[in-house]
């Protein structure tokens, strides 16, 4: 081959690997918020100005100028519960739901001043992991498994009333759903998802028919500790990510991709630890983060790169916008630079 050629080649390489480089190390995460005594699994981007968060001790926090500050407060009369999800429409209107005994949902339209229960339950039974809603008037709400039937509740009516959703999908024995950031439920690409942990990892989905869809995910399973824990679909294909959050270094078994109906596939490079939350970003492009940090893929899953070590429990983009926000324990709050 002429010596030419050969430099030609060796100097287009170095400089796609500085491309590459550069790109990667433009894409951060920038702390925003911190050192509040609130563990943050609740997380709606309204748009490039409005988010919410919810967290345990009774914490909401709105911000209405892309995070740079935060209204902070307790929902009165609530602050012993840990808010797990909150769905956000404006900077006025929000849901919030609760994990733990008793089960509640509840509602403001002030901006967050003042809230009212619109569902409550004190089974000790129930425990609610996740939240979404696919329209302003339509959402569900899930819960762990009972008597073998996942928990679904329903609203038809921007959550002024709930009721049992008329057909929740089977649970396998020991099987369960993580309350880790409000993305084990998703109403998105015109279908119902849940992603399981513990004795399974499996993609549940309803395709508006009768009967759900059961698919088994390849990725860590069989513990308590062990599952999927998030799953966003955008462009084509869909995403699980988790791990096992016991063992939060273990780098195998962490994600999936899905490219049909009934074929998962794993990441060929997985993302560097257990991953509570995955979120679509644009194109093939995906955001990961959990408690060894965060990742992010320019591939539609397939290989994963590692671009922040702070530990966070979910990501969301913006409904209407481009802002991407993060958040975590300590009322940490972050933002994705791209």
């Amino acid at each position: 081959m002429d010596k030419s050629k050969v430099k030609y080649r060796v100097l287009l390489s170095v400089v796609l690997l500085l491309f590459i480089s550069d790109s990667l190390v433009a894409q951060h995460i920038e702390t925003l918020q911190q050192d509040k005594q609130t563990s943050i699994r609740g997380l709606s981007v309204v748009d490039d100005n409005v988010a919410w968060i919810s967290g345990s001790k009774g914490t909401i926090a709105t911000t209405t100028d892309a995070g740079k500050t935060w209204d902070w407060k307790q929902v009165k009369g609530f602050e012993k519960s840990d808010f797990r999800d909150i769905e956000a429409f404006s900077a006025k209107e929000a849901i919030i739901m609760s994990s733990g005994t008793p089960a509640l949902i509840l509602k403001t339209i002030d901006g967050g001043q003042n809230w009212q229960v619109k569902y409550s339950n004190a089974d000790t039974a129930y425990f609610f992991d996740a939240m979404d809603f696919d329209t302003p008037k339509h959402g569900l709400v899930l819960g762990d498994p009972i008597k073998g039937k996942f928990v679904l509740m329903e609203t038809n009516d921007g959550g002024e009333t709930w009721s049992p959703y008329k057909n929740p999908p089977d649970a396998l024995p020991g099987e369960a759903a993580f309350a880790a950031s409000g993305t084990c439920l998703r109403l998105s690409c015109g279908l119902t998802y849940i992603i399981t942990g513990g004795s399974g990892a499996r993609l549940l989905t309803y395709h508006g028919k009768k009967a759900w869809d059961y698919r088994d995910i390849p990725l860590t399973h069989g513990k308590p500790s062990q599952g999927g824990f998030s799953f966003a679909c955008g462009n084509g294909r869909g995403i699980s990510v988790g791990g096992d959050y016991a063992n939060d270094k273990r780098t195998d078994s962490l994600s999936a991709i899905q490219l049909t109906r009934n074929l998962f596939v794993p990441a060929e490079k997985s993302p560097s630890g257990f991953q509570s939350c995955v979120e679509y970003i644009s194109g093939d492009t995906l955001l990961s983060t959990g408690t060894p940090g965060s990742n992010i893929t320019t591939d539609g899953g397939k290989t994963w790169t590692k671009i922040d070590d702070i530990s966070y429990n979910v990501c969301r983009k913006a409904k209407h916008g481009k802002l991407v926000l993060l958040a975590g324990d300590k009322g940490k709050i972050g933002i994705l630079k791209l």
